[in-house]
């Protein structure tokens, strides 16, 4: 089981919209998988379960006990002695994949996770706190044979994502070409190996619920939301995904590498050939194709000719942008577990 946080704390760069594809085309190509809606938003949910009122997602929640992450972490958080116990992730619409569904509450646990991150030593009822995500999502995994776990967090650097990326085995940084995303690769560059550092103390010693021995490593990048021209993007785009690329090598890595919290280069190479460093793949914007996904609850690529409500010949370019995006997913689907199996 691999657990893979898909972070990058300037919004707006479609990261839910690629955990859903990314972890449809994962469960398509035989892994069973978990999509984890870590934002209190729940962007997630509301994409895969076409809930945008509250009283029906309550609702929802009534009837599927355990299946969203807050009610999964309640016990911790509310000073329960009975422990956690493994999620009941619900089904979607591909056998395959299953959803954990988010929650407002979560924005709840902010201020304990981040007391705990803290104080624990001085109070040592909480210092469990910190790992608990870590603990529900194993546990969930292993009760429910899941082969990988994708974790959609929220655009903050708050304790809660601290506590989440820390719990993974990977993570992928969702890029868009514009100034604050070179931005906030920059700023990643201290905030990442500042968290690793401070989550180290709960890593060993009196504590039932640790994070993993080892930090997460970085597997790249993706270029997104930029509109193509020739097949590629056009030059205003490309622009900022070149310094985004640059920043990547120049900034992230060099403080990534040493601490253990980076692909190496050879194996990034090695295993996915035409890719620059780094950059695990390039996705066109979406266009009108997203409100023909989101109306249907599938990813882009599985929509179905009679899904795509357009005629003439506009039907027919959108059709074409679907089985371009199908093999971008593929391929993307591909080099990411290629990358886990050797890394």
């Amino acid at each position: 089981m691999k657990v893979i946080s898909l972070f990058n704390h300037k919004g707006g760069v479609s990261k839910t919209t690629t955990a859903f594809n990314l972890g449809w085309m994962l469960a398509e190509q035989g892994h069973k998988t978990l999509i984890v809606d870590a934002d209190p938003q729940c962007n997630l949910t509301a994409l895969v379960l076409d809930y945008n009122s509250v009283e029906d997602i309550e609702e929802f929640y009534s009837n599927n006990q355990g299946c969203d992450i807050a009610t999964g972490l309640m016990p911790i958080m509310s000073g329960s002695l009975s422990g956690l116990k493994p999620g009941n992730p619900i089904c979607t619409e591909n056998e395959n994949l299953y959803l954990f569904c988010g929650n407002l509450v979560l924005s709840e646990f902010e201020t304990q996770i981040s007391v705990a991150l803290t104080t624990s030593q001085a109070i040592p009822a909480i210092r469990n706190i910190p790992g608990s995500a870590n603990e529900l999502l194993r546990k969930t995994g292993e009760e429910h044979g899941f082969d990988y776990i994708i974790v959609d967090m929220s655009p903050s650097v708050g304790a809660l994502n601290q506590c989440l990326l820390m719990s993974s085995d990977y993570f992928i940084v969702p890029t868009s070409p514009d100034f604050f995303c070179a931005q906030a690769i920059k700023s990643l560059s201290n905030v990442v190996p500042r968290w690793n550092s401070e989550i180290q103390r709960f890593r060993e010693g009196d504590i039932d619920y640790k994070f993993p021995p080892t930090p997460p490593k970085f597997l790249g990048f993706i270029s997104q939301r930029y509109r193509p021209r020739s097949g590629a993007p056009a030059k205003s785009f490309q622009r900022w995904i070149d310094v985004i690329k640059e920043t990547v090598n120049t900034k992230l890595i060099p403080t990534l590498s040493p601490i253990g919290m980076a692909v190496g280069l050879d194996a990034f190479t090695s295993t996915i050939s035409g890719n620059e460093p780094f950059n695990l793949a390039n996705i066109a914007d979406f266009n009108s194709l997203i409100a023909q996904s989101q109306s249907h609850n599938v990813p882009i690529f599985s929509l179905s000719d009679d899904q795509i409500d357009q005629v003439g010949v506009v039907r027919d370019n959108m059709k074409e942008s679907r089985d371009n995006f199908r093999r971008v997913f593929s391929v993307l689907g591909n080099e990411v577990h290629a990358l886990t199996e050797i890394v």
